[in-house]
Order: C-alpha cells, then sequence, then structure tokens
C-alpha cells in the first residue's frame, strides 16, 4: 500500500480549503468560454440568483442579462480578451429564477491561459440595494437641485473646518437666488471665509452666528444687516447644521432680504410714535382748556342771560366730541394682540345701555360667541347705535344678528344709506348730520380692522342701513 506523502496531504488540504471557500461565498463564480458560454458555476448562485448550477451551464450567459445590458456586457468581454492583463467590471441586470431582474456586479478576469480555468472567470455580487439607493440618491439630487435653482429664497453653504484650537468657516456654494440678490457668484466666494468675502468686521458678526449654530448644534433664527454693493440690507436668515459621525461638518442658510418690510415696520413706528404724541397733546394739552372754558360758560349761563350762550355750549360740547373721537381714532386702531371669548347678547346689551336711544327698540335676533377685544367692539356697537338713532330717528328699531358662523350684521328700519355713498360713510370727517363728528363710523371700520375683520354696508334691508362684520379672513 502507498503511502500519502505530507506535500499530497497539504495539497488536499488545499483543495478542500478552496472548493468551501467557493461553496460558502456569497460572491458568484462562473466561467464562460470565448463565446459567453456557461461551463462553469459555483452553488453560491443558488443563494444569490435562486438557480441550480445545472440550470445555468451549457447556456449563454448573455441570454439571462437584461436586453438593455447586453451591449454592455459583450464590451466587457471582449476587452478582456483584448487585453488579457486588466480586467474588467460591469454591472449589468441578471434574470432571478422567479423572473424578476436583479443587478449584479461581474469583475471578469482572463485566465484562458490556466490550464484549469480555460475560459474567462467571473466574480459576481448582487448589488440591487446598492443601485436602488444610488437612483434613491440621484433622485434626490435631482429635487434638491431643483430647490436649489428655483427657490426665490436665496441659500448658501458653508464648510466647517474644526481643529483642536478654532473653527474656520469657508464658502462652498451659493444658490442662484443667493447670486441675484447680491451679485456674488460661487465660484467667487468657494473656499473664502466670511471675512475674506465681507470684510473684517461683517465677516466677525457673521461668523458669529456660525459659530453660535455649531455650538447649539441646532438650526437658529435671526435677523442680521448685510451692507451688499453698496447698499444696506436687512436678511432673515434660518441657519441648520449638518452633521457628519457626529461633528457639524456643514451649515445650510436660508435667508431673504426683508430690507423694505423692516423699513416699513421702522416707519411704522415712527408714524405710531407721533401719532401717541398727537394724542398726548390732544388729551391734555386741548382738553384742558377745553374743559376750563366749559365750566366758565355753565357760570356764566348762571349769572347772566345772553342768546349767545347756548350756540357757545353746544360748540363747545361738539369739540369735546370731537376730541373724544380723535383720541378713539388715535388709541384703537392698533393691531389686536390678545382676544377673549365675547357673547353677543351681554356685549350688544351693556352697548344699549349707553346710548340715549329714547323711544329706540333693541332686537338682538341670535346668540353666539366669538374670539374678540371687549373694550374696543364696545366702541363699534356704541357708534353704530347712535348713527341709527341720528339717521333712523328716535322711534327707530335696531337688530343685531348672525348671517352665519363668522358674520354678524347690525341693521335698522331708518332712512338708509345711498348706494353712491356707501364707499364714503367710513371716511373720516364723513357726516350727513349737522351734530355729528364725522368720526364714528371710521371709528368702527378701524377697529374691526384691527381685529382682522371686514366690514360693509350691504343691500339688505329694503329700508335702512345693514353693516356685516365677516370674522374669518
Amino acid at each position: 500500500m502507498k503511502e500519502t506523502g505530507p506535500s499530497e496531504t497539504q495539497n488536499e488540504k488545499q483543495t478542500d480549503l478552496h472548493r468551501t471557500l467557493v461553496e460558502e461565498s456569497n460572491d458568484v463564480a462562473t466561467i464562460i468560454d470565448t463565446e459567453g458560454t456557461i461551463t462553469y458555476v459555483s452553488p453560491a448562485v443558488t443563494r444569490v440568483l435562486g438557480y441550480d448550477p445545472e440550470e445555468l451551464v451549457g447556456n449563454t450567459g448573455y441570454e439571462f442579462v437584461h436586453p438593455d445590458d447586453r451591449e454592455r456586457n459583450a464590451d466587457a468581454v471582449e476587452a478582456v480578451l483584448e487585453t488579457p492583463d486588466e480586467p474588467q467590471t460591469v454591472e449589468v441586470r441578471f434574470k432571478h429564477a422567479d423572473g424578476s431582474w436583479c443587478w449584479i456586479e461581474a469583475t471578469m478576469r482572463n485566465r484562458l491561459d490556466d490550464d484549469v480555468i480555460d475560459g474567462i472567470l467571473l466574480n459576481s455580487r448582487e448589488i440591487t440595494e446598492r443601485k436602488n439607493r444610488e437612483r434613491e440618491l440621484r433622485e434626490l439630487a435631482g429635487e434638491y437641485e431643483a430647490l436649489l435653482n428655483n427657490a426665490e429664497d436665496a441659500i448658501f453653504f458653508i464648510d466647517v473646518d474644526a481643529s483642536d484650537h478654532d473653527i474656520t468657516f469657508e464658502f462652498d456654494r451659493l444658490s442662484p437666488a443667493y447670486e441675484r440678490q447680491t451679485g456674488l457668484t460661487t465660484e467667487e466666494v468657494r473656499g473664502e471665509t466670511p471675512r475674506d468675502v465681507f470684510g473684517e468686521q461683517a465677516g466677525a458678526e457673521l461668523e458669529a452666528n456660525y459659530h453660535r449654530c455649531v455650538k447649539s448644534r441646532e438650526p437658529i433664527s435671526y435677523q442680521e444687516e448685510l451692507r451688499v454693493n453698496e447698499e444696506a440690507r436687512i436678511w432673515q436668515t434660518n441657519l441648520a447644521p449638518v452633521l457628519t459621525d457626529g461633528d457639524v461638518t456643514r451649515l445650510v442658510g436660508i435667508t431673504r432680504n426683508v430690507t423694505d418690510r423692516v423699513e416699513r415696520e421702522r416707519q411704522l413706528r415712527r408714524q405710531k410714535e407721533r401719532l401717541d404724541e398727537f394724542a398726548s397733546v390732544i388729551s391734555h394739552d386741548l382738553r384742558n382748556p377745553l374743559n376750563v372754558a366749559q365750566a366758565r360758560a355753565t357760570l356764566l349761563d348762571e349769572q347772566t342771560e345772553s342768546e349767545h350762550l347756548d350756540p357757545l355750549v353746544q360748540s363747545l360740547d361738539r369739540m369735546e366730541a370731537i376730541v373724544m373721537d380723535t383720541l378713539t381714532l388715535a388709541r384703537q386702531g392698533e393691531t389686536i394682540d390678545e382676544t377673549e371669548t365675547v357673547s353677543l347678547t351681554d356685549l350688544v346689551g351693556k352697548c344699549w345701555g349707553t346710548v340715549d336711544a329714547d323711544a329706540a327698540t333693541l332686537e338682538i335676533a341670535d346668540e353666539m360667541t366669538f374670539q374678540g377685544d371687549r373694550d374696543r367692539l364696545r366702541h363699534v356697537f356704541e357708534n353704530l347705535f347712535r348713527n341709527a338713532i341720528e339717521h333712523g330717528g328716535t322711534d327707530v328699531t335696531v337688530r343685531v344678528g348672525r348671517v352665519d358662523e363668522d358674520t354678524i350684521y347690525v341693521e335698522d328700519d331708518g332712512s338708509g344709506i345711498p348706494a353712491k355713498r356707501r364707499a364714503e360713510v367710513f371716511e373720516p370727517g364723513h357726516s350727513s348730520t349737522s351734530g355729528g363728528t364725522g368720526f364714528g363710523l371710521t371709528i368702527v371700520k378701524r377697529i374691526v380692522e384691527a381685529h382682522g375683520w371686514t366690514v360693509s354696508v350691504t343691500d339688505e334691508p329694503e329700508d335702512g342701513a345693514r353693516f356685516e362684520f365677516v370674522m374669518s379672513q
């Protein structure tokens, strides 16, 4: 009996090892001849593609490749035949045993000179998930580019380079909107720091916000002033950090030019300050001497008789009414910040009690509640009730109700308002009675608009006037 030598035993072990690796590998080993016919396929093909090796051996591999990928696959085979020392890698769709298509990546090597292989060796792995991720990334990239190129707000990207002692910020990319609004371009600023682009002082202010975002590791929002093209610009900026492996590596900023809005706000504040000064002058510097004149006129009326006293007292009383209405206009037309639940019945009842109604009648057709500023709304209903009595007579009937959940009406059966004059009744100083100040309905409109509502004069009823308030916008 022939004894087995050490070298033969070692060779058998290596052969067994190679066989085990081939059988257990997730990669599929395939051998094809120069015509593309499969001469060998490893057992891994069953796990990866669902075939028994015997089903593929003897068939042309191109038959299982997607028609759109066959030319690319053939080009790779031709290349590896022409340059035997250079492997070729190709990605194609291969038909799974269940009929579906899956992506595989095949690396081809020319082994025609190998007596054992005698063909082209392919090592293939299934990459369907990777290709799906790549497709999703391409779609996301396309959406990202579309957003970047079409967004009206300016977008910028900052690279963050953090060392042990300092953080460096460098511009990477600007959106087309950013370039249009600032005149800067990506080519000009890429790799530059904010100080390089905007100067030492402005750049330092920008970097202070960037440091704040990096430190908080959360999005921040702020308003900044930045001079661009020799013009003062005010920007509302939202800045968000991008984290890679737990570190902030990038900042994405979305900024909007709010110069016009801020300037309007500043102008409105200045106007409000002047209006407050005006109201203060009326409230103190004018009302005080007016009250003195009224008191003296009353004393004079008690001490003497004159045909001029009644017109004098009436004129002073009218001046007081104008002062009161002017103060109401100045103070009650501001935007409503806080509201409360208001009962229509309760509000209307209290307002009617402050009006000299004589023989006039109030009818409340509906009950409802809504959100509003109760004190300011009292001016609305009191002025409408006085307006109805002044124009409709002392025996006028006033009705209050709702059209729907968002609309309230106040109407009377008086003389009404001609259609051609309805657009004028809310203008300051407009009055159809000799004793009116002309501010009553202006006050109504200002307070209604301060609530975010609208008011209008409608065609109903046939006789009298009807005002409607729409509370939803």
